[in-house]
């Protein structure tokens, strides 16, 4: 196990009626920039229970911020926070609206001398951000606690990140209830991008992170679990909840903890984003098989751990790790996120050679654990998901 040092410090409030919270984390008398996405939060209860929360103080509204939060549109909000005099940032909604967020509330407070597009790959040192809270209405991404966004700027075919200590959230709330309207789609996007947060922290190497692989494996067999039985029984409180739990944790920070990472099937995904608009979790769905099967004889020894603990694979670890894989893609299948580009009416060939040239243009040219992978073997990775 590598050396490591960890601290989180999202307060989070979980269950029914937690929205209550707010009213003793944000202060009486602070003036907040109320953030979401396309005004779902009206209809799943979240918006009246924050506002009852938000009594005292005054209100800033500002919806519409994307799937994939744009540049341009946070822009927008940013200048409206500067124009109001915000103090506070409340994100209410899924992982786009935290992501979105964060880079509002550290691009508010910017010098305005600084171009804020500096903010994103950390090109620009943070001085201060705004305190930021949150509701999650969307699991999926855990960005509701930890100190990571990405952010999409049409114009130039750019989804990129940035992280800062100063953006963790000081609180979120998840609340499963609020959850219970979500479309299948989401669902089952939510699922399988917490499963691959999941992966890219634990299918690399053996590293003798006992603890954190056995974090990783419960995650996954909770996914493995309920994945199904939520999309089946929308009204299950505590299918739900254990989703949104599960999907805390895949991105809460422990699992990674010691370990060797990947994350070369996100770098991939946010390019295919970028370029088609796929939604997050289906770029990682028609990105994670083909990876491992490209590097399977790299990720040999913990593929097979991952076959035999979730799977409960017989054979040999070769056996184990292509059986395995396999199992995989039908899950995420399960799911309803398919794991071939054409099933988004995407040639494989063509986003192969485009993706290829994004990783480069970004610089992305060593990639995964060990940084075995160049945009070539990128390309051969997306070639495979025909």
């Amino acid at each position: 196990m590598d050396n490591f040092s960890f601290h989180n410090p999202t307060r989070l409030h979980f269950g029914r009626g937690q929205a209550a919270q707010i009213t003793q984390e944000i202060p009486v008398g602070a003036r907040v920039l109320l953030t979401y996405g396309g005004g779902s939060i009206r209809k799943n209860g979240a918006y009246d229970q924050v506002m009852a929360a938000l009594t005292g103080r005054h209100v800033v509204e500002f919806g519409g911020i994307e799937p994939n939060p744009e540049y341009e549109t946070l822009l927008r909000a940013v200048a409206l926070g500067r124009s109001e005099q915000v103090d506070w940032v409340l994100a209410v909604g899924g992982g786009s609206v935290f992501d979105g967020s964060k880079f509002i509330a550290a691009a508010i407070v910017l010098d305005p001398a600084i171009d804020p597009w500096q903010i994103i790959g950390n090109r620009t040192p943070l001085a201060s951000a705004l305190p930021l809270g949150g509701v999650l209405t969307l699991p999926a991404t855990g960005s509701e606690s930890n100190f990571a966004a990405v952010v999409t700027r049409r114009a130039t075919q750019d989804k990129l990140s940035f992280k800062n200590p100063l953006v963790f959230p000081r609180f979120s709330v998840l609340d499963p209830a609020m959850t219970m309207t979500l479309p299948p789609r989401q669902i089952g996007n939510g699922v399988v991008d917490a499963f691959v947060h999941t992966v890219e922290q634990y299918l690399t190497v053996p590293n003798e992170a006992r603890v954190q692989d056995r974090l990783a494996e419960g995650i996954l067999q909770t996914l493995l679990e309920i994945g199904p039985r939520t999309l089946a029984q929308p009204d299950d409180y505590e299918a739900r909840a254990n989703m949104m739990w599960a999907a805390n944790q895949a991105l809460f920070g422990l699992v990674a903890l010691g370990q060797v990472q990947d994350w070369a099937t996100h770098a991939i995904g946010h390019e295919l984003t970028a370029l088609y608009g796929l939604d997050h979790a289906q770029t990682l769905a028609v990105t994670l098989p083909w990876l491992l099967t490209y590097r399977k004889t790299d990720k040999l020894a913990k593929l097979a751990q991952y076959g035999r603990r979730l799977w409960q694979l017989p054979g040999d670890d070769a056996a184990v790790a292509a059986v395995a894989i396999d199992r995989t893609i039908a899950f995420f299948e399960t799911m309803g996120v398919p794991t071939r580009l054409s099933a988004y009416g995407i040639d494989a060939l063509a986003a192969a050679e485009a993706v290829a040239g994004q990783l480069r243009r970004h610089g992305r040219n060593r990639l995964g654990e060990g940084g075995r992978l160049t945009p070539e073997d990128c390309a051969a990775i997306v070639r495979m998901a025909l």
